[in-house]
């Protein structure tokens, strides 16, 4: 291996050239300390890389199609927000529905409370309750607990 390397810092290396003295762990003095030190080693030498695209002999490709201009999105109209429903009744029940914390149960207790509220259409509802906590079962679990006021 004569090529010097970090293994191998026996000879010459393209950033720093060899000392002229054989002592490695003296530094190089600088020609002139008040002169910034150039940060490039010279001019890049040219190689004969082409960029171009392989052609491997198969058919030419295909010119890139052009695109007709995409018309202008329209702009969404700001809807108004709709206005709440505030029932002056009294609350006259509640109705917990609770299920544990994975999508497959969310989705079924999303279905029991929409069933539930088309069963009893007279129901104003008041007010909600969303928590979470544990619910003692076989398992104590995490569950996400929905109390509904009417």
């Amino acid at each position: 291996m004569d090529n010097p390397n970090v293994n191998n810092p026996s000879g010459p290396s393209p950033i720093r050239p060899a000392p002229s003295s054989g002592d490695l762990n003296k530094p190089i003095p600088l020609a002139d300390p008040d002169k910034p030190i150039a940060l490039d080693l010279g001019p890049v030498p040219k190689t004969n890389v082409s960029h171009a695209p392989l052609n491997l002999g198969g058919a030419a490709a295909p010119a890139p199609a052009v695109r007709p201009p995409m018309p202008p999105m329209p702009r969404p109209v700001a809807q108004r927000p709709a206005a709440r429903v505030v029932s002056t009744d009294r609350i006259t029940g509640v109705k917990t529905f609770f299920t544990k914390l994975h999508p497959g149960a969310l989705q079924f207790l999303d279905e029991q409370i929409t069933d539930w509220l088309k069963q009893n259409p007279s129901i104003s509802i008041k007010r909600t309750d969303v928590t979470t906590g544990e619910v003692q079962a076989k398992k104590s679990e995490p569950n996400i607990i929905i109390n509904v006021w009417y």
